[in-house]
């Protein structure tokens, strides 16, 4: 079966769609060809797959052959099952008939032989040549239709169908593509398990010996093409990776050697996407084929139905892993192949992918995820590429070149050299090239010895060896580029080993690497990979160092016999003329024929590879290869794309925390800016690098930075943008809770800066925001004018706090000036231990650093007592000041006394603290209790028992606290004398007279200074109450009939203190005598007479009515005077108190007790009988009930005649007024009023209203008053009721349901 490849191929290439075969009886195939064939492609098409399920087709392309046509020709049977898918599908009979005898005699039996072949799918297509307008032929047409019908039809298949040559039935078409369409699914259903019968035998013999695995392929494509031309996609794409699988599990099967191929010219040019590159003849070995070239064919035959079934994105994923594995192939045979045959056959193969899947990429066929995967693969693919593109430039001299930035490095450091069998040898005609190269190499290089004093006893062979080892030296040892700033770096190593060794090895048995370790290994440093070795390092160490990690082969000595080893520039020039015969690709050739080219593929490779990454999910990858871009750019002077690729560079390492890397490429930015004259980028830079790991540059090039920012700062800017120095400048708060303050208050805020500039620097201004945490925009701005130096580490800088609105504050931003330049920060550091000078640490959350409370009682002045003091006497008044959390240091009360009321200043005025009734000890550690009710929580305080006491000087109104009042409640007694030169009137029993309170008040001001600046100011207005020592009541009654008069004298204490009477008497006026030869006083046995607080004591004296004429009726009385010597017993601390003119001479009891107090006294006739009678009325008998009303009445009898002299009233109006609980009446008339009642005895009137009982129960009903005349003068007949009893309300029946 292998015999059959080449004709297996020949069929393939000539074989495109499915054939239809057409055997013309009647030849009229001509005639009809035109109409078949516009039928094609056929659309809807339905076909079933492998698994027997249906798969609708769109578009099936197909052919109609003439059964007499070469290619369906008979073969021979074995040809004939080996290549069925090029059979035709279904066999179209055209067959026409005039008549029955026609049929019957010539044509049927001709069909009868064609049917009688059960392999092929027919059916018969009878062509009417009748005319429409010929109805006996039409008639007969018809009737031979039907024999066709009966003799080839059945019922389970209809085999006949009707085409008119004139005028074809609407349905002719869909009928025949129906035909034919089930005519090729059951040719396809029979010959898929034909070949899927010969492939399942075929497959269980892959492991005895008779095993050929191309008759294998031969079956397995033949399904596989049969799906393809089938358009069963699908199929055939699972067909070629069962093909697949199956080969790579048999082609090393039986230890038989097999050849790998990739010998041949253009084997280099990788045929992913050509199946036709080779034929099948050329790459079959044995009973197999080549590896090197028949996984490609696999391959491209799976990418080219992947192709078409429009997922170029499977194709890229597909084509990356291939290249991988295929590449391991490719190494594991390098010694068979032609020099750097991997790397070549790689950029070939990613490239022709990546021009393939670009084109028949369309990104609105895919999902999202999907777009950005294929732009992954895609970057991935240009990345492979040019790292296997660095390699070959590197090998051909373009090492210097290469940018030696950290992801070259990291990938040709791990990529390991080609391993031929032996390292290419330079041409005899090549030593120009040889001079040229180590005149390149000598350009960018450094002389140095290696000679170090050591014999040989051969001089001429160690002169030899030395100048090999010297050449070495001086263009492996590459001189550091110095950067900007004076920044020198070890160049980061692009070779995993060292090229020289590694290639002289290669080319001898013996390692010649290791000769150079006879010479105390300086060879070994100089592939800039002993960057790792510390500097001081004895050079003989670094070199055993050195040799232990580098060395791949064991030591030995060194033999006489080994030939010249290569130089460096020989290496390049043999391994350039080497490649030359590997690459066949002249786009490739031409890269490599100078460094402009390679550049800009190299450019062009990663720009594709970085644009790809970006719209991947890998960003990253994308901006890192922005800085290869920008590493091109910075050489060839591009600055401008150069930064604007660094930046973005540094941006991702910044955000990373890669500070290793940010090293590498901030300096390039910084010199790209500075050429750029872009001062805001270039100070930022310097900044940026100032901010980095100290152990990354050394202390002279962090001090070049800072002189250059300082430089730049006092010159002349073009640009005055802020620089950000957050990365650098770092502050936060003191340590320990946050600054309080109260509305208004002023104060110094201390911020702890540390500075990470490597030495002292001078900040001519420095500005501080605090920004509210209620609301962003609210805050202030803290300015220290003066010049400031930061040095490095931690600072404590103070600034002056003007008053802030009311919240918490954190620090906001820190700017401030440098020379012309500004700056700002934004950095937050974490406070931590105070010895800490840990500059780049942060804090999330920032902590407050202010906290300023809302305007609330920062203090509180209040009076100490309540109750009445002595008038007309010097009295100490209690003002406690008492502190709210806050401090009174340095407070100033003013004092301003109101109208009748001055301050005894002879008296020097006492200040003491106290202590809240219960408090043990004295503070403000409770204070905050006092917001709530600070006057309540005043009156509970009395002096504290180990309490401070002072004596204090009013000077100009104002008293000054004293410090150790600053911090706890104190109480300062003020000697004050409140003056009325009224004299007191006493009241008597029948009309009372009610005290006027506000007669005796009075008031004084208050004005508290304190706070930092006395910018708290805490206004107050204090009543005091005055009152005389008694009220005096009298009560005159008839005692005999004589003129004779008892009258009692009621004293009502009216302060909270105890009160001893010692003698009284009065003094009586025209028309009163005393009784008797009394002298107007009491008995003296009933003294002394002591009164309690708020208690009363009664006083009787007698006396005698003079006879008065009319005239004196007539006269005014004049008023009687009490007068009353007292002794008043009190506490300042609680009331009424001894005057305190009289408390230096408290020893002298005479002195004690010469208060006196003087009251005057109305004495009127006694009323001995009512004069008007009032009764409650019954009510009436029904309930009374909650929500009725109710009329309650009142009579009103007048018992005498009354004089006006007596009672005054208004002629017969009569005042009267109903008191009743608002909560349980509700009155319907007039609450208050006037009736008319006549003067005479006898007259009645009845006083009615309507009330409404609220709530249920005994409640007190309400009661009539008569306001203006003495109670005495009432009598109650009959008495009105205690309590009436409320019944509750009657049930309501509106929404009761009847059951």
């Amino acid at each position: 079966m292998a015999n059959y490849l080449a004709q297996f191929q020949t069929i393939k290439s000539a074989c495109a769609h499915l054939i239809i075969a057409v055997e013309d009886v009647s030849d009229l195939w001509p005639a009809v060809r035109n109409n078949f064939e516009e039928r094609l492609p056929f659309k809807r098409a339905c076909l079933n797959n492998k698994t027997r399920n249906p798969v609708f087709l769109e578009n099936l392309p197909a052919e109609f052959v003439l059964t007499t046509d070469a290619r369906l020709r008979s073969r021979f049977p074995q040809e004939q099952y080996l290549f069925w898918f090029r059979e035709p599908y279904a066999t179209l009979v055209l067959v026409t008939c005039e008549d029955l005898d026609e049929f019957k005699n010539i044509v049927k039996p001709r069909l009868k032989v064609f049917a009688q072949n059960d392999e092929r799918e027919w059916f018969i297509i009878f062509l009417s040549k009748a005319h429409p307008n010929n109805d006996q032929a039409t008639k007969m047409a018809k009737k031979v239709y039907a024999k066709f019908e009966a003799d080839f039809s059945s019922k389970k298949r209809e085999r006949c169908c009707k085409f008119d040559i004139y005028g074809p039935e609407p349905n002719f078409w869909e009928e025949l593509e129906f035909r034919i369409m089930d005519s090729i699914k059951n040719t396809l259903d029979r010959r898929i398990q034909f070949y899927e019968d010969e492939i399942r035998k075929l497959s269980e013999q892959r492991f005895m010996p008779i095993w050929n695995f191309c008759n294998f392929f031969i079956l397995k494509e033949s399904l596989a093409f049969m799906f393809e031309i089938a358009h069963l996609h699908e199929d055939a794409l699972r067909e070629y990776d069962e093909l697949e699988l199956c080969y790579l599990e048999t082609v090393n099967m039986g230890g038989k050697h097999r050849e790998f191929g990739g010998l041949d010219r253009g084997d280099d040019r990788a045929a992913l996407l050509n199946p036709g590159n080779k034929s099948l003849t050329q790459i079959v070995q044995g009973d197999s084929f080549r590896e090197f070239e028949f996984r490609q064919y696999l391959f491209a035959c799976q990418s080219k139905l992947l192709f078409k079934l429009n997922r170029p994105f499977e194709v890229a994923s597909r084509g990356y892993s291939f290249i991988i594995s295929f590449s391991k192939a490719l190494e594991s045979n390098e010694s068979i192949l032609p020099f750097c045959m991997r790397e070549v056959w790689v950029i070939t193969a990613c490239l022709a992918l990546v021009d393939a899947t670009s084109i028949q990429y369309n990104a609105k066929d895919v999902a999202p995820e999907t777009e950005k995967e294929f732009y992954r693969i895609q970057g991935d693919l240009y990345s492979l590429c040019r790292i296997k593109l660095l390699r070959l430039a590197y090998l051909i001299g373009y090492g210097t070149e290469i940018e030696r930035s950290p992801v070259n490095s990291a990938s040709l450091s791990m990529l390991p050299w080609p391993k031929p069998a032996v390292w290419p040898s330079v041409p005899d005609d090549a030593t120009s090239e040889v001079v040229v190269k180590e005149k390149a190499c000598y350009y960018s290089t450094s002389k140095n010895s290696l000679f170090n004093g050591n014999h040989y006893s051969n001089f001429k062979f160690i002169a030899s060896k030395l100048y090999f080892l010297y050449l070495v030296q001086m263009i492996l040892q590459e001189t550091p580029r110095v950067k900007h700033f004076g920044i020198q770096r070890k160049p980061l190593p692009l070779e995993p080993t060292i090229l020289v060794r590694e290639a002289n090895r290669r080319r001898s048995s013996r390692s010649v690497g290791n000769s150079s370790e006879i010479f105390h290994g300086s060879l070994g440093f100089n592939d800039g990979l002993a960057a790792d070795v510390p500097a001081k390092m004895p050079q003989a160490d670094k070199a055993h160092g050195f040799m232990m990690s580098r060395t791949y082969s064991s030591p030995g000595n060194f033999d006489c016999l080994i030939g010249r080893p290569l130089r460096l520039a020989e290496i390049f020039v043999a391994a350039e003329h080497a490649l030359k015969k590997t690459i066949s690709n002249p786009d490739l050739q031409k890269i490599l024929s100078s460094v402009e080219n390679f550049e800009q593929k190299y450019m062009e490779l990663t720009k594709g590879a970085a644009d790809n990454y970006h719209h991947s999910w890998w960003k990253r990858y994308g901006v890192v290869l922005d800085g290869e871009i920008a590493a091109v750019c910075f050489k060839r002077g591009n600055f401008d794309l150069a930064a604007k690729s660094y930046e973005k560079v540094c941006a991702l390492y910044a955000g990373e925390g890669w500070e290793d890397l940010l090293a590498e490429v901030l300096p390039n930015l910084a010199e790209c800016q500075k050429s750029l004259n872009d001062e805001a980028g270039y100070l930022s830079s310097c900044v940026r690098l100032l901010s980095l790991d100290k152990g990354l540059f050394s202390s002279k090039e962090r001090q070049a930075f800072q002189s250059e920012v300082v430089s730049l700062a006092h010159n002349e800017m073009t640009h005055h943008v802020p620089l950000d120095v957050s990365s650098l400048i770092t502050f936060s708060g003191n340590p320990g809770p946050p600054m309080a303050l109260c509305d208004g208050d002023t104060g110094t805020l201390s911020v702890t800066v540390w500075s990470g500039f490597p030495d002292d620097i001078t900040l001519d201004s420095l500005s501080l925001t605090l920004m509210a945490t209620y609301n962003a925009d609210e805050g202030g701005k803290l300015r220290n004018s003066n010049a400031t130096v930061l040095k490095p580490g931690r600072n404590t800088i103070t600034f002056p706090l003007p008053p802030q609105k009311p919240g918490s504050y954190v620090l906001g931003v820190l700017t401030g000036h440098i020379g012309q330049l500004t700056f700002r920060s934004h950095s937050f550091s974490k406070g931590g231990p105070a010895d800490s000078d840990d500059f780049m640490s942060y804090e999330k959350p920032t902590r407050p650093i202010l906290k300023v409370f809302k305007p609330r009682p920062l203090a509180d002045l209040s009076a100490s007592i309540s109750s009445a003091l002595l008038i007309n006497e010097t009295q100490w008044i209690g003002i406690i000041a008492q502190p709210i959390n806050y401090s009174l240091k340095g407070a100033v009360l003013h004092i301003d006394t109101g109208p009748g009321l001055m301050i005894e200043e002879s008296h020097s005025i006492e200040m003491e603290s106290y202590k809240k009734a219960g408090q043990g000890s004295v503070g403000t550690e409770n204070s905050g209790d006092a917001t709530k009710d600070s006057s309540a929580a005043a009156k509970d305080c009395s002096p504290a028992a180990d309490k401070h006491f002072e004596q204090l000087r009013l000077v100009s109104g104002k008293i000054e606290f004293p410090d150790w009042a600053s911090d706890v409640s104190s109480i300062l007694w003020i000697p004050i004398r409140a003056i009325d030169d009224k004299l007191a009137r006493g009241s008597s029993s029948g009309a009372p007279e009610k005290q006027i309170i506000v007669d005796r008040m009075r008031t004084i001001a208050l004005k508290l200074e304190f706070g930092i600046s006395k910018n708290q100011i805490y206004d107050t207005t204090i009543a005091l109450h005055f009152s005389d020592p008694f009220h005096v009541s009298t009560r005159v009654t008839n005692q005999c009939n004589d003129s004779t008069l008892l009258l009692q004298v009621t004293l009502h204490s009216q302060v909270n203190a105890t009160l001893s009477v010692y003698d009284a008497w009065l003094d009586l006026h025209d028309g009163f005598t005393h009784a008797g030869q009394g002298n107007g006083r009491p008995i003296s046995a009933f003294f002394p007479l002591v009164i309690s607080p708020s208690s009363r004591a009664g006083l009787l004296f007698c006396l005698c009515l003079e006879k008065r004429t009319a005239e004196d009726e007539n006269k005014v009385p004049p008023e009687n005077i009490l007068n009353i010597r007292y002794e008043i017993s009190g506490d300042r601390t609680t009331g009424a108190h001894p005057p305190v003119a009289m408390k230096s001479n408290e020893n002298d009891e005479d002195t004690s007790k010469n208060l006196v107090f003087r009251s005057a006294l109305f004495l009127q006739q006694p009323v001995v009988s009512p004069c008007l009678a009032v009764g409650f009325l019954p009510l009436p008998s029904d309930s009374i009930r909650v929500g009725q009303l109710v009329t309650m009445k009142w009579r009103v009898e007048r018992l005498k005649d009354i004089e006006e002299k007596r009672v005054p009233q208004n002629n017969d109006k009569m005042l009267y007024e109903i008191n009743a609980n608002s909560g349980k009446w509700m009155i319907a008339g007039r609450k208050r009023g006037h009736v008319s009642l006549d003067m005479k005895q006898g007259s009645r009137i009845v006083i009615s209203i309507l009330c409404m009982p609220l709530v249920a129960g005994y409640i007190h009903p309400p009661h009539l008053g008569l306001p203006g005349i003495d109670e005495v003068s009432i009598s109650c007949s009959p008495a009105g009721c205690h309590l009436v009893c409320v019944l509750p309300p009657a049930p309501s029946s509106s929404f009761c349901v009847p059951a």
